[in-house]
């Protein structure tokens, strides 16, 4: 498939939207930013794309808790058309409070299968950073997970954080366990060596240095880090003393992997 579509979920508070759409477009998707009542009208309008992102920002302000209005959303009025999307092979990401979307929709870790939405079946959590502030600094991440589609294995990647919930919680070590033999940790946050660490290499204190989880498909991925914030070089913090400053930044390795894989499997 040449012609990848890519769909950007908007509502109240979301301010990540245009960068998310921008960074698809720049990895070769036609991108759409859609407001969620749109798709509530009309839910049969995710046929038409591949590619569904929650970009970040503060939904609804964060109201009740991170992300948790836009989940009850997404809940409540698509949980039969987005069961139906995973299901028929397409992609679904979600960045930083579209994360803290997809942990409270239980779309990822998936644990109960994938697709299986659910508003009060969840073994995991994001809770408040441990320096029980927002965090706002760039971090290292280490692919966990060879079978997440958006990852490219054994690549550290460099991206910037922005949250004040980031911090990975499991209800017992049974669930952390199996989220990690099942291979669903996608990122983890280490430092330059790639080695993990206590603060400010784990910037909020997330169990077993959790920076991103996807389903056990491959085809769904929460992260906390901003992909979308970093797919050109001057964007990096460093960028004038980089040795190698050719093609795109980290981020764009995030959006790639997705599009080429609508590319060699629709």
């Amino acid at each position: 498939m040449d012609n990848v579509k890519a769909i950007v979920l908007r509502a109240a508070g979301i301010n990540c939207d245009m960068e998310t759409e921008h960074a698809l477009r720049l990895a070769g998707a036609q991108a759409e930013r859609i407001h969620i009542n749109r798709v509530i009208d009309n839910p049969a309008m995710l046929d038409n794309y591949q590619i569904m992102v929650f970009p970040g920002g503060f939904s609804y302000g964060d109201d009740v808790a991170a992300g948790k209005i836009l989940a009850n959303q997404v809940v409540r009025h698509l949980s039969d058309i987005l069961h139906k999307f995973i299901e028929d092979g397409k992609l679904v990401l979600g960045i930083c409070n579209g994360f803290q979307v997809m942990i409270k929709t239980g779309i990822v870790p998936g644990l109960n299968g994938a697709g299986a939405l659910s508003l009060t079946e969840h073994v995991v959590t994001l809770t408040n950073n441990d320096s029980g502030k927002f965090e706002d600094r760039w971090v290292y991440l280490l692919p966990g997970a060879e079978r997440c589609v958006f990852v490219e294995p054994g690549k550290r990647i460099y991206l910037p954080i922005a949250h004040g919930e980031g911090k990975i919680v499991t209800n017992n070590e049974d669930t952390l366990n199996r989220m990690k033999q099942q291979g669903l940790v996608a990122f983890r946050y280490v430092d330059a060596d790639g080695n993990e660490g206590g603060f400010p290499v784990n910037p909020n204190g997330s169990q077993d240095s959790i920076a991103a989880l996807t389903d056990l498909t491959g085809r769904a991925m929460g992260m906390m880090p901003h992909p979308e914030r970093c797919v050109r070089w001057t964007q990096h913090p460093h960028w004038t003393r980089l040795k190698n400053r050719e093609g795109f930044a980290d981020g764009m390795t995030i959006f790639a992997n997705a599009v080429n894989y609508v590319k060699e499997n629709f």
